[in-house]
């Protein structure tokens, strides 16, 4: 089992969870159970996954996280652009955010790659 506090991807994935938590407090009240909390779901649900999946004792099941992962950095780069045309948040934080997104899924996409190519879960 690895330790997943030490992958650069979990910690990265955590402090935009952080940041996307304190930025949907601003959204009005009437999205709490729309917009706000699908948001906070998809973001959290990256580093959650990268957790459990280090917490298995298997490529193929840790793969299937990190996969699980990468659909929830997908949903997180469209419900940031939402916000954005809803006027949510501003062009610059949106800027901002998407460009830490997809630093995010690159991130996934190479580690997902280098436990198929070496066949193994890397040290972290």
């Amino acid at each position: 089992m690895q330790d997943f506090r030490k992958l650069e991807v979990w910690k990265n994935s955590h402090t935009q969870t952080l940041k996307l938590y304190k930025i949907t407090s601003l959204f009005p009240k009437e999205e709490l159970f729309g917009l706000t909390s699908q948001l906070r779901r998809a973001a959290s649900s990256i580093p959650t996954n990268l957790a459990e999946g280090f917490g298995r004792n298997s490529n193929p099941q840790v793969i299937q996280f990190i996969n699980i992962a990468i659909g929830s950095s997908q949903e997180v780069e469209y419900l940031l652009l939402l916000s954005k045309d809803l006027n949510y948040i501003s062009v610059e934080n949106f800027n901002d955010l998407s460009l830490e997104a997809g630093k995010i899924k690159a991130m996934l996409y190479n580690l997902m790659k280098k436990i198929e190519i070496n066949n193994k879960i890397p040290n972290t």
